[in-house]
């Protein structure tokens, strides 16, 4: 049900059947204005069509405008840098999100999306912090739509029977409506992000510069500090918004640090 399989569908129908040359040129129209003078003149619209990081998400579209297939569309959205190969070296940083015979098995790109999400996403990211913070306070967690019966029976679905007319969750919201009011399953998601973006700026700053000093960075030999030195910088400096790609360096610097003993 995530916003961005609907999104890279729909982007990549648009692109995909546009020459590279052309798209090339939109996206360097994109990046004329800074990303913060993108969030200003958003913020002059009225409040519907208003955008949070405007700036940051159009940059991100000028850098799937270039790319040559859904696979490369739905990492760029999926991933916080661009090239990993970039900042850890080697064509092994950044392996393939599916192969030929998933393709074949999958021929939707929607159903390879929400495959690969399941795979990697759900086990490794979202159920890891959920049981991380419920086993720390001894709290025994469940996730009743994650019974094995219940994912067998989705994938059994066809797709129009999960998302129709632009609508996800299709057939999930119609059994809700039959004993839940409709205001309530209608209602947004409710998001309780943290302020990384100022924290790293004032509370967690003399943290993070140790952890991401470029002496540091070069003598472990793991990340090349050339690029994340840059970004840091930038988002320093406030030209930039960098909390997610620092905050994975960070979070393995951490790591490193933490049992490197």
């Amino acid at each position: 049900g995530y916003n961005r399989y609907l999104w890279a569908a729909a982007l990549w129908k648009w692109i995909g059947h546009v020459p590279r040359p052309l798209r090339r040129a939109g996206a360097e129209m994109i990046r004329v204005l800074p990303p913060r003078a993108w969030d200003r003149l958003f913020t002059a619209l009225p409040k519907g069509e208003k955008m949070r990081q405007a700036g940051d998400k159009l940059y991100k579209l000028a850098g799937i405008l270039s790319l040559n297939s859904s696979e490369a569309c739905y990492r760029r959205l999926i991933s916080h840098w661009d090239d990993v190969s970039l900042v850890v070296g080697g064509e092994e940083a950044q392996p393939r999100l599916w192969d030929d015979a998933l393709v074949e098995a999958m021929p939707s790109f929607m159903a390879r999306m929400q495959y690969v999400d399941t795979v990697t996403y759900l086990p490794d990211d979202i159920l890891t912090k959920v049981d991380r913070a419920s086993m720390a306070i001894s709290l025994e967690t469940r996730v009743p739509l994650l019974d094995h019966r219940v994912v067998e029976f989705a994938w059994q679905l066809p797709l129009s029977m999960k998302i129709r007319n632009g609508q996800s969750k299709w057939l999930l919201r119609r059994l809700l409506y039959e004993s839940v009011p409709k205001g309530l399953v209608e209602r947004p998601k409710m998001g309780f992000g943290v302020p990384i973006e100022s924290w790293l700026r004032n509370e967690l700053r003399d943290w993070a510069e140790a952890l991401l000093d470029e002496s540091r960075l070069r003598q472990e030999g793991y990340l090349d500090p050339g690029p994340i030195r840059q970004r840091w910088a930038e988002h320093l400096s406030g030209r930039r918004n960098w909390q997610y790609p620092l905050w994975c360096i960070l979070m393995f610097q951490a790591w490193r640090e933490r049992w490197r003993a």
